[in-house]
């Protein structure tokens, strides 16, 4: 899936300072969508709202995955 413009990108507090390793999240109807931050125009992963939900608290907790 292509990105659309229109969709209000964040990055990650956990992202590093350097720009080098970031993702960026969106908020659809049906979930999240993820993409890399130095590639805006690529491509973006769809997730559904679930396995988003269950992938955040993961990481809050300090999970290593599987997720």
């Amino acid at each position: 899936m292509t990105a659309s413009p229109e969709l209000r990108w964040f990055k990650s507090s956990y992202s590093g300072g350097s720009g080098t390793e970031c993702l960026e999240c969106a908020y659809v109807p049906h979930g999240a969508l993820i993409r890399d931050s130095k590639c805006v125009g690529g491509p973006a992963l769809s997730v559904r709202p679930q396995a988003w939900r269950r992938f955040v608290d993961s990481v809050r907790h300090g999970a290593r995955g599987p997720f």
